[in-house]
């Protein structure tokens, strides 16, 4: 009977679950329980309605309303456009992945996927770094703002942004410079059918850890920093003189927390993902996924951080929701 047992107990601890039951080179599956995984969808399905929801508001706000046609604005469309990205074209695969801890959608779209996450990420802090640069100016040097935060100065800089993060995202994956030098090492140990993740060398890590992350942070940082000296100094002269220079603080106050909430929710992610090539690839997987959601839930925020410190923000969004948006004229409400 204790020999039967113990067979039994073996066999239990033995038995492995693959991604893909008649591949020689399948990848091992965790496998949830039925309820964990409802759960899972249930969370992550949200969290993607409300970012693409919430986005989608932010960006109709700003192009709709001719009051918020000014450079500031047009900045934090942009940052909504890779926000709403994220909600409606990484989550939901990401969802599937985490999920079913296997990636069934194909080499090509895995590809497609690691590049469009890496780019998001990269597009949205540089966009925090350009309107770190706008406040400065609306700031700190509030004569020379108009004539040097042009709209078309504006424009120039996102298209930038954009052309930089789309070329890093996509270049490092589809030239697989992230695995330059550790080719034999990755298709030997790493590689197999139903995995899908952006695997660094040491040198790639830190480069890509650096530029989409470490630098920017650091810039936005001692920006802000610079603008919180210079704001303390015209506290008197806002409260007394100019009530557009009062706005304009109060501005760079709501977009200093948005950086803020920026900088919690990805640190954690881009610690594991500086070490983990240093200490063995030993970070667990799952951990390194559940950091990569904090990060993502930074595109959930967003909208929610407008919503609050902005009063017209608020103002527009029930405009929206209200179906107001459509009657004539909508386009020139003056938004409190």
């Amino acid at each position: 009977m204790e020999i039967q047992i113990n067979i039994s107990q073996n066999d239990k601890l033995e038995k492995t679950f693959l991604c893909f039951e008649f591949s020689n080179n399948s990848c091992q599956k965790l496998l949830y329980p039925l309820e964990t995984r409802i759960l899972l969808y249930i969370l992550f399905t949200l969290c993607s309605i409300i970012t693409i929801i919430g986005n989608i508001l932010v960006i109709i706000t700003v192009i709709h309303f001719k009051q918020l046609h000014t450079p500031t604005n047009y900045l934090i469309l942009s940052l909504a456009v890779s926000d709403l990205l994220v909600g409606g074209v990484v989550m939901p695969p990401s969802m599937l992945r985490s999920v079913e801890t296997c990636w069934y959608l194909g080499d090509l779209f895995c590809k497609i996927h690691s590049s469009l996450d890496v780019t998001l990420c990269t597009a949205s802090i540089l966009n925090l770094c350009i309107i770190a640069l706008d406040r400065y100016y609306a700031i700190c040097h509030p004569l020379q703002y108009h004539s040097k935060m042009t709209s078309l100065t504006t424009l120039v800089m996102i298209i930038i942004c954009w052309t930089l993060s789309v070329a890093l995202g996509f270049g490092i994956i589809f030239l697989e410079l992230n695995i330059l030098g550790i080719e034999d090492f990755y298709y030997e140990h790493i590689d197999c059918d139903g995995r899908c993740m952006v695997f660094q060398s040491k040198v790639i890590a830190t480069v890509m850890s650096l530029i989409c992350f470490y630098i920017p942070a650091f810039v936005m940082l001692c920006v802000y920093l610079k603008i919180l000296h210079v704001a303390q100094r015209q506290v008197q002269a806002i409260q007394t003189l100019n009530s557009q220079l009062k706005t304009e603080r109060k501005a760079t106050k709501t977009l200093a927390i948005i950086m803020g909430v920026f900088l919690t929710f990805w640190i954690p992610f881009f610690l594991c993902n500086l070490i983990d090539p240093f200490i063995g690839y030993s970070v667990p997987p799952l951990l390194f996924d559940l950091f990569l959601w904090v990060g993502y839930y930074n595109s959930t925020c967003n909208p929610i951080v407008y919503a609050f410190f902005y009063s017209w923000f608020r103002h527009a969004f029930r405009i929206i929701l209200s179906g107001r948006i459509f009657q004539m004229n909508s386009s020139k409400t003056i938004l409190l």
